[in-house]
């Protein structure tokens, strides 16, 4: 079973996942960083502005696929 790591860019600012998950198979690993990215546009949506967020997910064979939010509008 291979470890996919999520790393999350929010704003600018890198934050790397060094622990990782065990998952099954490259369908998981999509599923489980749709299921983060909609929490986080959950929590700093409430926070209002404008946010850029992505996962970089990797294994130890390198980068396997980016998924991404962005959210801007007009300032209210």
């Amino acid at each position: 079973m291979p470890r996919y790591f999520f790393d999350i860019r929010h704003d600018g600012d890198l934050y790397p996942d060094e622990e990782g998950l065990d998952l099954a198979d490259l369908r998981a690993a999509k599923v489980e960083a749709a299921n983060t990215l909609a929490g986080i546009a959950r929590d700093t949506g409430h926070s209002g502005g404008d946010h850029d967020v992505a996962i970089e997910v990797r294994t130890d064979g390198g980068l396997q696929f980016h998924a991404a939010f962005i959210l801007h509008g007009p300032k209210q």
